[in-house]
């Protein structure tokens, strides 16, 4: 089975001589492509080059970009990639002229498996939904106003459902007490960083979650005849299921009234995971489970002892000691037969073969570690939501109230859902109508607009936005200039007795090219400045990375060269065509030379001949020659060639 080490941090490892660290060892480290903070990134994606992607920077309202070639009932679907034709399954009773691409989303596993997709899809409409009502709200929003503060939006959901629906039933209420608590604000001195242990290990503990049927229920959360229920192997890849087979709602429905996989001792994970799992970047099927044992040695991570004495956990030394915290003794003694010793025992499988905490999904070794990862994500975000400059305190109000059946609520078809979408249900005695979930009262959003007696509403700058404040009696308002741009006047005015204190400022374009010390486009390519940006320009055969500032190598011959070598290719063929013409007709005006010397001797002969055969007729009569008929026939031919 084919393995791919993951990319080592610069200066780490063997490439830590490379940067003059000869004397001290440094141990090899991963890099990390994704952003640790629970940020929406899922949804916008980890870097600037992503998220311009997936923005629709034409709409006024701060739109995400959507499909625009399919609908699931008049709402949107992911969009596409860019590159076509994409490696996703196509439906193989369809022809090539309908593929269906793989979607495009702030995470490149989007694709996945469909379900992941409708929840990916599910956020692509919350923001655009928050987005147009945002606007109706404040319609002196610019596009990039509105699309930051429904970012802002989805990204503090994002953090409220993550940690209040849904890690307290992961690690339980106990652990969950225990290493996050209370959020007491922002912390300098906490790291933020996802911890390997955390990433490579403990939060994998969900492939032993994975169903493997995908179920697809009709209003009433029955069976559907039309949509059969689907093996996980069949919905890898498969964006096509969803656009060509119900949509979201069929799907979500499923997701709702079927449990997770409950992960047992002996048998965690199910067989689509470990026997028929399909990845784009290999032909064949792998096996998750031996994938993530190997993925935590190849970043060294150390053993399940050794973590659990750094979550404060007694050490286990002998078979006895491990039937302490393993209940099913067969799986023990096999552990023990593979590993001899529990010092041996791989952090991601002593984890996961734990007995559960009460009213929990994971044993204690994953709970501290899960825990004390979301306390670091958690209070070492200045932006958290919680944080007291991040949102007023009605906005913050409003946010609790709001839940990921509230989202599904908004953005399907479903009329009916379980209060918490974390906890199953039975319907429909366990389910609520839609007009009962409570949600997100945006009018707190709102700015005032009303004209202000003394200044009179503030004056919008071209190409720039502003934040009117008006509390108290004193009004103040602060511009600031779209990305591209820089204010040039007061960034700040306040509202005196005399009007505004200053005039309004305006935004120029900036320059991009001209920053010499910290360059916009890599040395491999030329920067072309733009009204409002610039543009990174590759030469050929060279193409634009996907940070949009560095050239790679395509592999492809240089346009340039390609017709230098065509019009070589041209002038060569012609030339060898003029020169064959030229020797085919002197061969032949050669072989002409010869056949009329060869004509002229012959007639010359033949007049010899006729002369002789004169003379001869007039001194013997009787001795006359004739020719042969047949020879004055071929000679006459040659005469006339």
């Amino acid at each position: 089975m084919p393995f791919y080490r993951s990319s080592p941090a610069c200066g780490t490892g063997d490439h830590s001589i490379l940067f003059g660290n000869l004397s001290t060892l440094n141990p090899r480290e991963q890099i990390n492509g994704l952003t640790s903070f629970l940020d929406a990134s899922t949804v916008y994606g980890s870097t600037p080059a992503v998220e311009n992607k997936l923005r629709n920077f034409t709409s006024k309202e701060g739109l995400l970009r959507t499909n625009v070639r399919y609908y699931d009932n008049d709402r949107e679907y992911l969009p596409f990639v860019d590159q076509v034709p994409s490696p996703c399954a196509q439906d193989p009773n369809s022809d090539e002229a309908e593929r269906i691409e793989c979607f495009m989303a702030g995470d490149s596993r989007s694709s996945e498996v469909i379900s992941l997709t409708a929840m990916h899809t599910l956020w692509l409409r919350e923001h655009n939904r928050l987005a147009k009502a945002l606007k109706k709200l404040n319609r002196h929003w610019s596009s990039e106003t509105v699309y930051q503060e429904a970012r802002k939006i989805v990204g503090a959901l994002h953090q409220i459902i993550t940690l209040r629906d849904y890690i307290p039933k992961i690690i339980g209420p106990e652990a969950f007490n225990q290493y996050l608590g209370l959020y007491k604000g922002y912390d300098h001195r906490i790291n933020p960083k996802a911890s390997n242990v955390f990433s490579t290990a403990a939060f994998r503990f969900g492939h032993a979650t994975i169903h493997p049927i995908i179920k697809r229920l009709n209003a009433q959360y029955q069976d559907d005849p039309v949509l059969p229920n689907l093996h996980m192997h069949e919905v890898f890849f498969s964006p096509w299921r969803l656009i060509k087979e119900g949509g979201l709602d069929p799907l979500l429905r499923g997701i709702l009234a079927k449990s997770a996989k409950l992960l047992m001792q002996d048998q965690m994970m199910n067989e689509e995971l470990t026997e028929r799992l399909v990845v784009l970047s290999n032909n064949g099927s792998l096996d998750l489970a031996s994938l993530n044992l190997q993925r935590g040695r190849d970043h060294g991570l150390p053993g399940y002892n050794d973590w659990r004495e750094f979550c404060g956990l007694p050490r286990l030394e002998t078979q006895t000691d491990l039937n302490t915290v393993i209940a099913n003794r067969k799986v023990a003694e096999k552990i023990m037969e593979l590993y001899s010793n529990p010092n041996n025992i791989d952090v991601w499988l002593g984890g996961l073969t734990e007995n559960f905490l009460p009213d929990a999904r994971t044993g204690p070794l994953f709970a501290c570690i899960i825990g004390k990862q979301m306390k670091a994500l958690r209070e070492g975000d200045r932006f958290w939501w919680e944080n007291s400059h991040v949102f007023t305190e009605t906005q913050r109000h409003e946010l609790r109230k709001h839940s990921l059946s509230r989202i599904i609520c908004d953005n399907t078809g479903l009329s009916e859902v379980p209060p918490d979408a974390f906890q199953l249900g039975k319907f429909p005695q366990d389910f609520e109508s839609c007009d009962n979930i409570p949600g997100i009262n945006l009018e707190v959003w709102q700015e005032s607009n009303q004209q202000e007696e003394t200044c009179g509403f503030p004056k919008g700058v071209e190409n720039g936005n502003f934040v009117y404040c008006s509390e108290f009696g004193k009004s103040m308002v602060i511009y600031s200039c779209q990305h591209g741009y820089q204010l040039q006047g007061e960034e700040q005015l306040t509202c005196t007795s005399r009007g505004w204190n200053f005039q309004p400022p305006v935004c120029i374009d900036i320059n991009e090219c001209e920053n010499q010390i910290n360059p916009s486009c890599h040395t491999s390519a030329k920067c072309i400045n733009t009204i409002g940006g610039y543009q990174c320009v590759c030469t050929d055969p060279y193409e634009l990375a996907e940070d949009g500032r560095t050239c790679l190598d395509s592999g492809r011959i240089p346009k340039g060269s390609l017709i230098s070598i065509i019009l070589g290719v041209t002038m060569v063929s012609g030339l060898a065509v003029l020169s064959w013409i030229v020797i085919c007709r002197w061969t032949q005006s050669a072989n002409g030379s010869a056949q009329a010397n060869m004509l002229k001797d012959r007639t010359h002969l033949s007049a010899e001949t006729d002369s002789k055969k004169h003379h001869e007729m007039k001194t013997s009569q009787p001795n006359i020659l004739v020719e042969p008929a047949d020879k004055i026939v071929v000679l006459s031919s040659v005469v006339k060639n």
